[in-house]
């Protein structure tokens, strides 16, 4: 199972480190790490993931497979800026939003829309509306925060199938 991690290019030490705790219970539970594959949130998510065995994907949004960060296995080129944030959070069933900026929050917005669950980790608080069906759930630790991706990610992968039929 592919997990997208997504996250602030210049997080807080903490959003670093809660980052790197997110790849590494990911990885230790057999899940491929799928971030933007550059500095911050991505490399920390990544170099947890590594430091566990883990496989890391990095959906870049140039065309120079350089600009990935040290721990991508798998640099996915773009060329498409800040619109492969699409790409990003499509890549995975299910998302966890560590720190964050307003790429991250472009990148929640784009997940929620398409009905991907999204878990926060210490990133935007968004308000509920009745109106929207879609919302961030909010975990209190790294552990959890995977502990919930993956009940939604299977739960999602659940409700497609029974669709399919």
């Amino acid at each position: 199972m592919i997990i997208t991690v997504i996250g602030a290019n210049s997080p807080s030490p903490r959003g670093a480190e809660l980052a790197r705790e997110v790849g590494r219970e990911l990885a230790e539970r057999g899940c491929a790490v799928a971030c933007g594959g550059l500095g911050g949130v991505m490399e920390a998510v990544c170099q947890g993931a590594k430091s566990a065995g883990g496989t890391t994907i990095g959906i870049l949004p140039g065309a120079d497979p350089a600009e990935a960060n040290a721990y991508v296995d798998l640099p996915i080129l773009t060329d498409m800026g800040y619109a492969r944030n699409v790409i990003v959070v499509k890549t995975g069933r299910a998302v966890i939003a560590v720190d964050g900026a307003y790429g991250t929050l472009s990148e929640i917005g784009h997940a929620l829309a398409d009905g991907i669950p999204v878990v926060g980790l210490e990133t935007w608080e968004l308000p509920e509306r009745e109106e929207l069906r879609a919302r961030v759930a909010y975990a209190a630790s790294p552990a959890e925060a995977v502990d919930m991706a993956l009940a939604a990610a299977h739960e999602r992968d659940r409700r497609e199938q029974a669709a399919r039929g």
